[in-house]
């Protein structure tokens, strides 16, 4: 009897430390589907932010083409300007004023967020009010309050009569 009762032990332990190296083994093999699983979401999340960025950048342009010479515009990062942005292409007459801007009333609302600049440059666009489109060929000071869209480097006079204007993406 004390020999069965050993075997019997005997075989109890050696199947209770398979169990525990079983079961061992199944948790390296779950910790290192984990890790690997989460390298791979945290490529995903990466390479996903950097198609958002890189999509979102192609889609933050915009260009003016004046008399067949086309400008780039260094864009403000605003509710504004993505509201602008969803209403192009547009082909626009503007009008001339003061001698130092072209301006052009948009038949959409947008979004504002005015400060007085107190100085203009050449090559602003702003925004007055909530729809005028306003292109600046001249610098100078003002108590006007505008909305900041963006500028144009290398802005060439554009003269005191209306212009056409082609602006796109």
């Amino acid at each position: 009897m004390k020999k069965v009762s050993f075997i019997v032990l005997a075989l109890l332990v050696v199947v209770l430390i398979c169990l525990l190296v079983f079961k061992i083994n199944q948790n390296k093999e779950e910790r290192n589907y984990n890790e690997e699983n989460n390298v791979s979401i945290n490529e995903n999340i990466e390479n996903s932010e950097e198609n958002n960025n890189k999509n979102e950048s192609e889609d933050y342009n915009m260009k003016l083409v004046i008399s067949d010479k086309e400008y780039n515009v260094n864009l403000e990062h605003n509710e504004t300007v993505t509201a602008l942005i969803d209403i192009l292409p547009l082909d626009i007459k503007m009008s001339e004023l003061n001698s130092n801007e072209k301006y052009f009333y948009l038949d959409k609302i947008l979004p504002t967020n005015s400060s007085m600049s107190k100085r203009i440059e050449k090559g602003d666009i702003m925004l007055y009010g909530d729809n005028c489109l306003v292109l600046f060929y001249k610098s100078f000071t003002t108590n006007y309050s505008y909305t900041k869209i963006g500028h144009i480097d290398n802005l060439i006079d554009l003269g005191s009569s209306d212009i056409n204007v082609k602006i796109i993406k």
